[in-house]
C-alpha cells in the first residue's frame, strides 16, 4: 500500500515540477436583461510553487525506501 502511494506521489511530484500551473477560462453573465444577454469571458489562474513537486518527491522516496517487502 505505502509504495503504491509512494509511486503516486513520485507521479504528481514529477508533473508538478514540469507543469508550474495552468490556466482556464470561466464565462460570466454581466447582463441578463430579458432576451438580452452579455457575458464575458474571464480567464483564470491556478498555479502552485516549484518547491511543491520536491516535497512531494521526497515524500515519495521516503514511503518507497520504508514500503516493507510483500512475500
Amino acid at each position: 500500500m505505502n509504495k503504491t502511494l509512494g509511486i503516486i506521489l513520485l507521479i504528481i511530484g514529477i508533473g508538478m515540477l514540469i507543469w508550474t500551473g495552468f490556466t482556464y477560462t470561466k464565462k460570466k453573465k454581466i447582463v441578463d436583461a430579458g432576451p438580452i444577454q452579455i457575458s464575458a469571458n474571464k480567464e483564470k489562474s491556478v498555479n502552485w510553487p516549484p518547491y511543491a513537486g520536491g516535497i512531494l518527491i521526497l515524500g515519495a522516496v521516503v514511503l518507497i525506501a520504508t514500503a516493507k517487502k510483500s512475500k
